[in-house]
């Protein structure tokens, strides 16, 4: 069997079910709603996440991914249906999910194969950030696996950080508590130390090379191959016409050791086939996104997924 394990991440672009939720604000992923969000439209965009997923690197592994973070769910009954999909059914997929505090309902969640890695632990990591003013932004929370894969114990974070929506600048603040946070808790278990295997994986909302990633999550024990891949003409999502690299695996430097029966980094890349891609006009090569604006699209998502390979010596 081929040695190579893929890790993957994907923004799912908002996969919210059709039921109204008193606790959040879900109005517009509704039927009558402003983006009139039908079950079949559901179902469809379900589909093709599937797709999406079960593909990513399959043409290097020859197998699904192992872990697979995603940003954008509503709750644990999208997953569910996620994991059941056409494409991930006959998979042996699980999945761990915490309900966070974030106002439009939208939190992380881990997708696991259970072939290949079984969990030990998890729990949810609440990152608090705050506005210039003191006041609370209720962003979604963090997420903490930790299993054993292919017999090495791998500690996993999923991340997903503020939005850039009100600006990058006025914003950055926020992400950059939400890297002091997640270094924090990291430096907290009592279980992770420098030669733990440790992998970081999300949205953050900013790219290799801004001060959140670089200067605060980065740290020297991790090594963030995705500011290798930053260039103009490629990345993960297209924001404000130019390309970006929000999406992002880092991990420990003890996946570059090569070492019998243990993991080690081979490669990164952003996943961005052609049927994940707009296929023609002005937006021509950029992520197939479900909706621009209030427009229905009908495509994948406003993000490519990301990975990493592994290799198991």
């Amino acid at each position: 069997m081929n040695s190579i394990y893929t890790i993957a991440f994907y923004n799912l672009e908002n996969l919210f079910d059709t039921k109204k939720d008193p606790n959040t604000i879900d109005r517009d992923f509704l039927p009558w709603g402003k983006k009139f969000w039908t079950e079949k439209k559901y179902r469809k965009k379900v589909y093709k996440m599937g797709r999406a997923i079960s593909n990513i690197a399959k043409d290097k592994t020859g197998k699904p991914p192992v872990l697979v973070g995603v940003a954008e769910v509503e709750n644990a009954d999208v997953i569910q249906d996620l994991v059941e999909s056409k494409h991930l059914k006959s998979l042996n997929y699980n999945f761990v999910h915490y309900d966070s505090p974030d106002e439009r309902g939208i939190d992380v969640a881990l997708l696991i194969n259970e072939d290949y890695f079984t969990l030990e632990h998890s729990e949810p990591v609440p990152i608090a950030v705050y506005e210039t003013n003191g006041v609370k932004d209720y962003t979604r929370d963090a997420l903490y696996v930790k299993g054993v894969m292919n017999g090495e114990r791998v500690h996993v974070l999923v991340c997903h950080w503020p939005s850039r929506r009100d600006g990058a600048d006025t914003t950055s603040h926020k992400r950059v508590q939400a890297a002091k946070q997640i270094t924090s808790f990291i430096e907290r278990q009592a279980d992770i130390n420098k030669s733990s295997k440790v992998i970081i994986m999300g949205d953050f909302n900013d790219n290799p090379v801004d001060v959140s990633v670089k200067e605060h999550l980065v740290t020297s024990n991790l090594y963030n191959p995705f500011e290798k891949l930053m260039n103009i003409t490629r990345g993960s999502l297209s924001y404000y016409s130019q390309w970006h690299l929000f999406d992002q695996i880092i991990f420990s430097h003890n996946f570059f050791k090569m070492e019998k029966g243990k993991h080690s980094f081979q490669n990164a890349d952003i996943f961005d086939h052609e049927f994940l891609k707009e296929w023609k006009g002005r937006s021509k090569g950029l992520p197939f996104r479900t909706f621009s604006g209030k427009r229905y699209l009908g495509g994948y998502s406003d993000h490519f997924p990301v990975y990493i390979n592994l290799k198991k010596d």
